[in-house]
Formats: structure tokens, sequence, C-alpha cells
């Protein structure tokens, strides 16, 4: 089929909040911007420093991806060159493959003309990530609470979320499978229920709207913080600053190496300027949520 040049906008997500591991996910007004246009074969530009070391052909994430929509829809997928601008730093737990992921499964939808509905764009995504957290979050927007048993896929969506958020980044980069290694393979059953508990009241304090009663209970993860913090340079004493900051909570960020604190909307940028001071291995980030999940727009001739 014939089709014109466009372009596909992704944000950036952050995960797990603390106890929602691999089931919270938070879209952030971060974003990377993927321009499509026709070509003989597939190349992938990045336009950004930190994405010089990624493949450029059909094995990049996003190329892998539309293969596979086309493959499991019995399609055939033309060939384009993909020009990526991002805002998004790569492998700090900030929803990067995610992004592709969803770029990947929109740009395929655009080429092949499937017309698929969100639900399937979600699922897609949800099998080739393994977990719905951070691709729920870049396709809709806004904060998502999610199930996922390998079979079925229910997604609570709460569009507008008005809070502030800092991210700290450290200088070096935490793979997913690496923090994933240092996770237990089993909890006693008391731990699970006590970890259950705390997901539980941090859903629906956020469903609701409370800030105050979600940051609290952040703090009160089992499933992940205690067994990857050790990563993180001075986690405790972050932990800390932010409470006497009486921000509203911190998490690590998916898998880390970047830490998440929410805020009272417009606070962000004094608390960024504190911490950032007092912790100086780290960059202090300044952004907020985003309400618009993933776009497309036709390019204008």
């Amino acid at each position: 089929m014939n089709w014109k040049e466009f372009s596909v906008t992704v944000p950036a997500s952050t995960a797990n909040l603390g106890p929602g591991f691999d089931s919270i996910g938070l879209a952030l007004d971060l974003h990377m911007v993927v321009h499509v246009s026709p070509a003989i074969t597939w190349l992938v530009e990045y336009n950004n420093q930190g994405y010089q070391q990624i493949e450029t052909g059909t094995d990049n994430l996003i190329v892998a991806t539309a293969q596979f929509v086309a493959e499991k829809y019995d399609q055939s997928l033309p060939a384009a060159k993909l020009a990526v601008d991002t805002e998004i730093p790569l492998s700090r737990g900030l929803g990067s493959s995610a992004t592709a992921i969803a770029a990947g499964i929109e740009i395929a939808d655009r080429l092949m003309g499937l017309k698929l509905s969100m639900k399937e764009k979600l699922k897609i995504g949800t099998e080739l990530e393994g977990h719905p957290d951070n691709i729920s979050a870049s396709l809709l927007g806004g904060l998502t609470i999610s199930y996922f048993d390998e079979q079925e896929l229910e997604i609570v969506h709460v569009p507008e979320v008005e809070i502030g958020v800092v991210i700290l980044i450290p200088p070096t980069e935490f793979l997913t499978s690496e923090s994933r290694e240092l996770l237990p393979k089993t909890l006693s059953h008391k731990t699970a229920v006590q970890g259950s508990a705390a997901g539980n009241v941090v859903s629906a304090a956020l469903a609701k709207g409370d800030w105050q009663t979600a940051g609290r209970i952040m703090q009160k993860d089992v499933f992940h913080e205690p067994y990857r913090k050790d990563k993180f340079p001075k986690f405790d004493a972050i932990q800390q600053s932010c409470l006497e900051l009486e921000v509203f909570g911190s998490a690590i960020s998916g898998a880390g190496p970047s830490l998440f604190i929410a805020v009272e909307k417009g606070r962000e940028t004094a608390v960024a300027e504190h911490l950032a001071k007092e912790f100086p291995l780290y960059e202090c980030l300044v952004t907020k949520p985003s309400s618009t999940g993933i776009n497309i727009c036709e390019t204008v001739v």
C-alpha cells in the first residue's frame, strides 16, 4: 500500500511506584519522536548521543517489534527509514524499551493498515515486554494499574495525574535483566500478604488522587526495593532527605537506576535544586505526568 511520511510520539514512563511491582505505570512528560519515511531497506538513525550504540537495522527493537506484528497478522511489512529524537535516558528505568515497543506496534499498524484497537496494541506490547506497567502507560498516558497472567489483561486507567515529578538519574546504566537477577525466587506467604496489602492501598489511593497516602505506602514495598537498593549510591540518605522535604513519596523507577520522587505540583523545581546540591552524583530532572499517550501525526508537505 502507498503511505505518507508520519511521526510517532511516545511518552516515557516510570513503573512500580514501590509495591505496585510489574503492575503500576505512570507516563512522564519526556518523549521519543520517530519520524517514519519510505526506504528500500530498514534504517534507524538516532539523533541523541546516548543512543549511538543502538542497532540501526532490523535488529533494532522498534523494527523487530514492527516485524513481530507483521508476522502475527501474516502481513508483509514495507521497509522505512526511522529518524529518532528522544528525551528519554537509555537504560535508566524510564521505559526506554517500552517506548520503542509502543512505537514499533504503531508503525506496523500504520504501514500495513491493520487498524488495531488499543486493546490489541496493549496485548501485543504486554506480550513483548512481559509485564504491562510501562507499555500501558506509554500507550495510554496518565496512570495505569494492570493485571496480567499470561492470558488475561485488565487495565484501570486514570487519565489525569496532578503532581510534580523529580527524577534522580545516576551516571551508570542498570540493565533490567541484571536488576531482576537481584530478586528472590520466592517470598514467604506472610511477606507476600504484606506486600499485596501495600500494593492495594497504593492503587486505591492513586485512583482517588490521594498522593499523601500513596506516597507514604510507596515506602512499604517488600517485592523488589529491599533487594535492589544497595545498587543505588546513598539510597537511604536520599529517602531521608525526601522525608525532610515533605515530598509525597519516593521509589526506584522501574528496575532502576533512576529514582522517582512525587511532589506537590509547583514544588518540583525547589525540591530538585535541594537534592542536586545534596547529592551531586545524580542528575536531577524535573518533569510531570503526561496525560497523552502515544500519538501519530502525518507529515505535512
